[in-house]
């Protein structure tokens, strides 16, 4: 989950990595720290716990000269987020600087063999250890020190080293986690993802599993563990700067919220036909493999499992498959039964995620189909399944999931009615027909965000709540469980997510006099009884928020507050009703003085088990 970022060319160093780690600081933010080469051969570091901010208090004011550098945010595994355990970490001698993402999981092993050899620990991490044994291996060639170490180690790991006797490279490698190269003129750049480097180029290149690394000012050189050197895919960032920039909002999940109209029109532009029908060359099947599935498995973590959960009501409906929904965490570990029948979708908006990876490689070792979904081009989950849908949503720096999470949704319905159109479970005019209310949908969501002005008022009513309940039924019931989610990211509230017709088999016994109790009551076949629900908890004394379609007055006597969404069809409600329980967590955790951007103990992207 950490970032990293190097650097060689002729910029300073350390700006250029401050400048990454700046955009990098989703990943984590528990310490940060910098290693600079000057031209005289010293190995400059400065490491701080806490935020990017303290570390540029002591830097930015003594910059630290040199042309190369390596940088370092820190979301903590192995260790307490301290100076002493910020990265880089060094070895003895202090000529070789390590920073790492990972986990390495024989660490306690190959430190038991350092301290025999008389190496003098003097952190509590795993990554210190890689320090030591490139002191112990180099002999002039960093590259060849770092391919030696690699074999040595077990687990999931992007390392990116600097040594004081090799002013003219930086060396990084990795397993199962992202390092992507950024190809400059007369510089170049590595980065846990192109947020690091994108405000310098957006040419990137993808490193491949077990690859190593050769940074140079004017090349990059990438071999395999045993040395053959290797060609990689190239390709070029079709966004800028900007996109990657607040723009005048106070954070960026604020700017991912207003961006979200956009995002759909990205996710749906290009996979209509002229004839209203759907083309998707990202499924990569066959239409008779398609006629063949028997079975869709969705697998996925946090928002994007509760996406998972409202493509499984749309691909159940639209293409009468059984459809599963599983954790991806779990999926695996229970000798799941997919074949070569099976299409398994896997959701991730990194395309990093540490347990989707390791689901999407246990489905394919049993021949199940293998389609991504995912925000991210070349991540490792897209390269490693058979097909990669992108959602095309562009950057979301925020670790609170929107933007993603409902191009997402629109992703579940793109395929789903693919699928539909290809099996003939649903005819071309039916199709087309809901096609039709997807395109509306950029609009009517706009709409909702238009109208968020009593929802930022009920958000600073909510402030000093203790919990909070979300009760939905169909697809209603997938977005109680994400805006309860959101509410425990950002405000740190408890709340949970219940089906409404369960409420009276437990949960309700969590009411008390002004328990507030969100209600996604947009209009569908069961509001009658979603009716009843709202009437059971206020009964309990439960203060009723309800999320309702404009013109339907059914929940109106029952609701304390109200918030109104525009008509849609039923199954497309989510794309709705996500919107205002986004707005309220971010605005509740605004009203508390707290970090929308960075909840704690949180980092966008899960990379470790």
């Amino acid at each position: 989950m950490c970032g990293i970022v190097g650097y060689v060319g002729s910029k300073p160093g350390m700006d250029v990595v401050l400048e990454g780690l700046r955009r990098l600081e989703y990943r984590g933010y528990d310490s940060a720290g910098v290693a600079v080469l000057s031209d005289a051969g010293e190995l400059q570091v400065e490491r701080r716990a806490g935020k990017l901010a303290n570390l540029e208090k002591v830097v930015v004011g003594t910059p630290l000269p040199g042309t190369l550098a390596i940088g370092h945010t820190r979301w903590a595994t192995h260790g307490a987020p301290t100076d002493r355990n910020a990265h880089p970490h060094v070895d003895c001698a202090g000529r070789v600087a390590v920073v790492h993402n990972g986990t390495i999981e024989n660490f306690e092993e190959l430190v038991a063999g350092l301290e025999q050899r008389g190496h003098e620990r003097r952190s509590e991490t795993d990554t210190e250890v890689v320090a030591h044994l490139l002191e112990e291996r180099y002999d002039g060639d960093l590259a060849e020190a770092v391919r030696s170490v690699c074999r040595d180690l077990e687990g999931s790991f992007v390392l990116v080293v600097a040594h004081a006797d090799r002013p003219d490279v930086v060396v990084g490698a990795r397993r199962n986690l992202p390092l992507v190269i950024g190809l400059g003129e007369g510089e170049n750049f590595l980065g846990s993802d192109v947020t690091a480097f994108i405000g310098h180029t957006r040419e990137a290149r993808i490193v491949d599993q077990d690859q190593v690394v050769e940074l140079r000012r004017d090349g990059v050189t990438v071999t395999t563990l045993d040395g053959t050197v290797v060609d990689g895919a190239s390709f070029h960032v079709d966004w800028d700067t900007d996109a990657a920039e607040k723009g005048g909002h106070e954070f960026f999940m604020l700017k991912e919220i207003q961006e979200q109209p956009a995002a759909i029109r990205e996710t749906l532009g290009g996979r209509l036909q002229e004839d209203g029908l759907l083309h998707l060359d990202e499924l990569s099947m066959s239409d008779e493999d398609i006629r063949g599935i028997e079975q869709v498995v969705i697998i996925a973590c946090g928002s994007s499992y509760h996406s998972g959960l409202v493509g499984k009501y749309a691909i159940e409906r639209w293409c009468r498959l059984p459809v599963q929904v599983e954790m991806a965490s779990e999926f695996r570990y229970r000798d799941p039964v997919v074949g070569r029948n099976t299409l398994v979708i896997a959701v991730s908006q990194s395309g990093e995620t540490a347990d989707t990876l390791e689901a999407v490689r246990h489905a394919r070792s049993q021949k199940a189909w293998v389609l991504a979904v995912t925000n991210t081009v070349g991540s490792t989950i897209s390269r490693e399944s058979d097909a990669a849908f992108y959602t095309r949503g562009g950057p979301e720096v925020a670790v609170a999931s929107t933007k993603a999470v409902i191009t997402q949704i629109v992703a579940m319905y793109v395929v789903g009615l693919y699928l539909a159109q290809v099996r003939g479970t649903r005819d071309a005019d039916e199709v087309r027909a809901h096609l039709a209310d997807l395109r509306e949908i950029p609009d009517l969501v706009q709409e909702v965000l238009d109208r968020m002005d009593g929802v930022r008022e009920l958000a600073r009513d909510l402030v000093n709540e203790p919990r909070v309940l979300f009760l939905g039924r169909h697809v209603g019931y997938p977005m109680a469980l994400e805006g309860a989610l959101k509410l425990k990211e950002l405000a740190y509230i408890s709340a949970e997510g219940f089906p409404a017709g369960e409420i009276k088999h437990g949960p309700i016994a969590l009411i008390e006099k002004g328990t507030p109790v969100v209600v996604l009551a947009a209009r569908h076949a069961l509001s009658a009884k979603l009716v009843n629900n709202v009437q059971e908890v206020r009964a309990r004394g439960a203060r009723t928020i309800v999320i309702a379609t404009d013109g339907d007055d059914s929940v109106t006597p029952y609701a304390d507050e109200i918030i109104r969404i525009p008509d849609t069809k039923s199954l497309l409600t989510p794309l709705l009703t996500i919107v205002p329980m986004q707005v309220l967590s971010a605005e509740v955790a605004r009203a508390k003085g707290l970090d929308v951007d960075q909840p704690r103990n949180l980092a966008k992207s899960v990379t470790v088990e």
